[in-house]
């Protein structure tokens, strides 16, 4: 089976998951091929927010539950590089790239050693903004994570549809939408934003404005119930707009 039709594979497979459980559960038997065994999703609170507060911001949760306990009664949001490195890098990336990115203190040093002794010693992350403009951070982890260059784009999209999949459902944000019609522009619009081009890059493809590349991918993520560009484009290749 090629890389293809693997990535259309789990995304059927978590479209049909009915809870945001479930969908985790999809998400993590798809990851953990890969080493990537446990899941975390939240909005990051504000420094010096008290711990007993903190677990409000928790929105998908598999992590070991004792290792939750002490990441929020030790305020480790506060060191954790991982973090640091998702507000910094809108895209993913694996826990390791953080931690040779930046210098660590000896509180970010603390958070790495303890989640290595949680069997979490490497992961891959991504900050998901919403179309509201919130931003969630995702982080998966496990104790031996093996990705090739093209296995981690696939995780990173299914991981990046999931998580917006289950906010949805989390949320009873979701509506049943059984036949979408997406004007040709849109279907234009996507498909370019499959293979990675900006807004700007799109206009000068298809000859319009910036503006209007922007207002017809925003049409397209609205109609497929999507929050963000990247779950646009895996709804739009499970449902074979774009091929």
């Amino acid at each position: 089976m090629g890389q293809f039709d693997r990535t259309l594979e789990y995304i059927d497979q978590v479209q049909h998951a009915a809870t945001a459980a479930a969908v985790c559960e999809k998400l993590l038997g798809v990851t953990s091929e890969f080493g990537l065994t446990a899941l975390m999703a939240g909005t990051v609170p504000k420094p010096r927010t008290p711990t007993g507060q903190q677990k409000q911001h928790v929105l998908l949760c598999d992590w070991p539950v004792e290792w939750l306990e002490r990441y929020v009664t030790r305020n480790y949001v506060d060191h954790d590089p991982v973090v640091s490195h998702m507000k910094q890098l809108q895209a993913p990336f694996q826990w390791r790239e953080a931690a040779q990115g930046l210098r660590i203190d000896k509180g970010s040093g603390e958070v790495m050693g303890d989640a290595g002794a949680f069997k979490l010693r490497d992961g891959l992350a991504f900050p998901l903004i919403t179309l509201d403009g919130e931003i969630v951070m995702v982080s998966l982890g496990g104790e031996a994570v093996e990705l090739s260059a093209a296995e981690f784009g696939l995780v990173s999209l299914v991981s990046t549809y999931a998580v917006g999949r289950a906010m949805q459902l989390h949320t009873m944000a979701a509506t049943t939408i059984d036949h979408i019609e997406l004007t040709p522009r849109e279907r234009e619009c996507l498909q370019w934003a499959a293979v990675g081009k900006s807004e700007w890059e799109i206009s000068q493809i298809l000859g319009i404005s910036e503006h209007t590349s922007e207002k017809h991918l925003l049409n397209a993520k609205s109609k497929l119930g999507a929050v963000n560009r990247v779950q646009a484009v895996a709804e739009a290749i499970r449902r074979g707009y774009i091929s």
